[in-house]
């Protein structure tokens, strides 16, 4: 079947003009390549609403047969148009064009499952799966998971080295997988498997590093030696993973504290319908990124910003050490440091680890005050939404007081997303979030070391592309030292000394 991607006439988002043969492609390569940087020009030029290309005839990630166009939204009116209206903008698994390609590859393999999940379904299915899901996820169940998630710091710190630089984006990706495994799975499998690749959650990671392979797009074939047929792999080895996994919990008894088990007990109060085996394998597959990649970028970026603030850093640790005196939190605790919650919020507004919030209009619509066909891929940038200065005077200074005084609603700030589709797991990674850093700020200051550039990469996520390099000492206030220095795209991002 050939895919057709189609605009009308009609369409007249502004965009820029694609040039001769070639010009549709480099715009999608030049978004693919710094969709951040990219879009900020388009936005500059264009407005608040541009198409990746004028006239349309785009596509980045659809999944539907046709895609008239693609096209950048920001702003808190947009922001609230795109994630209310719930039957118009529906939602696409992470996999992208490798889901649409599915079907595609020489022999049919399956990729129904993987990373499907709450993005892979759309409408009253939607709220139902939710409705399934979310009593894994409330504040009782948060209770059980904060206990792991304080052992598993506390083991994890104590593998940093001391007086020595340290990797710390690979250092905090290395601890939520860990988390997440825990969290999600029932085991610490991230502990020993992680490096060698054999935790399912280890194999999800390796299989979205390959997402930005243009042989995967190129050649969508089953062949050996070719992209597609090293991903095909890599997702069957994380189905047949998780099928014993699940196997194994079926033949378990009591009641297992992590999400997976308690997903496998949930029963719809109604249809009394549980969820099935291809359900249970998207929806851990999509929980595992959120909570894992996601996580471990907001605190990559927020360790890096605090480096480069002496005086918020040092009003941070007297605010823990005056509440913790050293020790983990309780969920108690938690609540009882403002300033921790607000140097987060922070850190995902200026430098927000997802960056972008797609659709695709499952009608025709109006957007912004202009027709976009059913089809269309709508990305709303939550990073330009947040640094709009009519919100967030000064918005490229990292300025966690400033929460003190302002209350932006859900569609002026929004990191976790908004309305029906707000992240299930927001309350479980914030909690996720402020406990490793008041474990790892009380116990070690962190300085800067600028072997490389801090260049941003990625597009479903938002992550250093060099890593971070970071000299680990004990905790001894010199936060002066490592500030500075600092070279790379993000310093148009966020002011930096």
């Amino acid at each position: 079947m050939t895919t057709a991607i189609q605009a009308p006439q009609t369409f007249k988002v502004p965009g820029p003009r694609p040039l001769p043969l070639i010009g549709r492609s480099l715009n999608s390569l030049r978004f693919a390549r710094d969709s951040v940087g990219y879009t900020r020009e388009l936005f500059h030029t264009y407005g608040n609403l541009v198409a990746l290309a004028k006239g349309g005839r785009t596509r980045l990630y659809s999944p539907r047969d046709t895609c008239p166009a693609t096209v950048f939204a920001y702003g808190p009116e947009l922001v609230r148009q795109v994630t209310t209206q719930h039957e118009v903008y529906f939602k696409y698994p992470l996999t992208g064009p490798s889901y649409r390609l599915r079907d595609r590859s020489a022999r049919t393999r399956p990729l129904n499952h993987f990373l499907v999940g709450l993005f892979g379904v759309n409408s009253a299915e939607h709220l139902q799966q939710r409705k399934l899901m979310a009593p894994a996820f409330h504040r009782q169940r948060l209770e059980t998971y904060a206990s792991d998630m304080v052992a598993i710091t506390a083991d994890q710190l104590n593998q940093l080295q001391v007086g020595r630089v340290n990797e710390m984006a690979m250092a905090m990706r290395q601890l939520t997988l860990r988390i997440a495994t825990k969290s999600l799975f029932g085991e610490d499998i991230g502990a020993s498997a992680g490096a060698a690749g054999g935790s399912p959650g280890q194999t999800i990671q390796n299989a979205l590093n390959m997402q930005g392979k243009l042989l995967m797009r190129a050649l969508p074939l089953d062949w050996p030696g070719l992209p597609w047929h090293r991903y095909l792999n890599l997702v069957a080895s994380y189905e047949a993973s998780m099928r014993q996994i699940i196997q194994a919990k079926r033949q378990a008894t009591g009641d297992e504290p992590d999400v997976l088990s308690m997903l496998m007990q949930v029963r719809d109060e109604d249809s009394g319908d549980r969820l099935s085996e291809a359900e249970l394998l998207g929806h851990v597959g999509v929980l595992f990124v959120a909570g894992h990649e996601t996580s471990a970028n907001a605190l990559t970026w927020t360790i890096f910003l605090l480096s480069q603030h002496p005086e918020i850093m040092a009003d941070l640790l007297d605010e823990l050490e005056a509440t913790l005196h050293g020790a983990p939190p309780s969920l108690e605790q938690l609540a009882q440091l403002p300033l921790l919650e607000n140097v987060i919020k922070e850190s995902l507004r200026i430098l927000s680890p997802v960056p972008w919030n797609g659709r695709v209009t499952a009608q025709p619509t109006e957007l912004g005050g202009y027709q976009l066909p059913a089809g269309t891929e709508v990305l709303v940038s939550l990073y330009q939404t947040h640094q709009m200065p009519d919100l967030y005077p000064d918005p490229a200074a990292f300025d966690p007081h400033r929460w003190e005084t302002i209350h932006p609603d859900a569609y002026a700030y929004n990191p976790f997303s908004a309305g029906p589709r707000l992240c299930i797991g927001a309350g479980f990674a914030m909690m996720e979030i402020k406990i490793i850093l008041a474990m790892l700020l009380q116990r070690y200051r962190l300085e800067f070391v600028p072997q490389a550039p801090i260049d941003r990469a990625g597009v479903i996520v938002m992550r250093p592309k060099h890593g971070l390099s970071m000299a680990v000492h004990q905790q001894d206030r010199q936060f002066g030292a490592g500030v500075g220095q600092v070279r790379g795209n993000l310093r148009e991002m966020v002011k930096l000394p």
